[in-house]
């Protein structure tokens, strides 16, 4: 009689482990992919920023080559230098792109960067001169290429966020994240006005 309640209780106590061992696995499991996607964000995300490393310092360039053309577009030009400032000033990390704020202002920093560029760009409409400047046109076609290679990080990551997020998001992943300490990504979104073509006045 002892035995075969010892028996069953090695039968339990041996069902508990399994089910605690087959948890942990999964839980594990369930990090480690975690770890993954984060991981694929980070990436993610430092192509982004190898596209505005890019633009960055293209700028210079292209306004050093404009200023000799349209000298009285100081204003145009000097919103291109105050603006490529704020965005240097702007140090992205992880907890920036965790929170909805500060991801927002460097967001619009950014914006407002892209919108001095589409300004600067248009100079060329008043100085035909600039057409037929090599240095000029290069440097455009450098920015342009650049302006869609930043779409296009900007869009790939914003698909590798929502893989990421929609993992910690769903049950029973959830409770992993939580315990991981996985927060939500920020996405990319389209600045107010996008869809609307953008006036240029002189």
């Amino acid at each position: 009689m002892k035995s075969r309640g010892l028996l069953i209780a090695l039968v339990v106590i041996g069902g508990l482990v399994v089910v605690v061992l087959g948890f942990a696995l999964w839980g594990i499991g369930v990090y480690n992919r975690l770890v993954g996607l984060d991981e694929g964000v980070q990436s993610a995300w430092s192509q982004v920023e190898n596209q505005y490393q890019r633009r960055a310092e293209l700028i210079p360039n292209l306004v050093e080559t404009v200023k000799g053309f349209a000298a009285q577009e100081k204003g145009v030009l000097l919103g291109v230098t105050e603006a490529r400032a704020k965005v240097s000033q702007i140090t992205v990390t992880k907890e920036v792109l965790e929170d909805p704020d500060a991801f927002a202002k460097f967001q619009a920093a950014q914006d407002q960067y892209s919108s001095a560029i589409s300004r600067l760009l248009a100079i060329q409409e008043n100085y035909p001169q600039l057409k037929s400047n090599e240095n000029f046109l290069a440097l455009q076609n450098q920015l342009e290429g650049t302006e869609n290679r930043i779409a296009v990080e900007r869009r790939n990551y914003n698909l590798v966020v929502q893989g990421y997020n929609t993992v910690i998001r769903r049950f029973p992943g959830s409770l992993v994240a939580g315990f991981g300490g996985f927060r939500e990504k920020q996405y990319f979104k389209a600045r107010e006005g996008a869809d609307t073509a953008p006036q240029v006045k002189f």
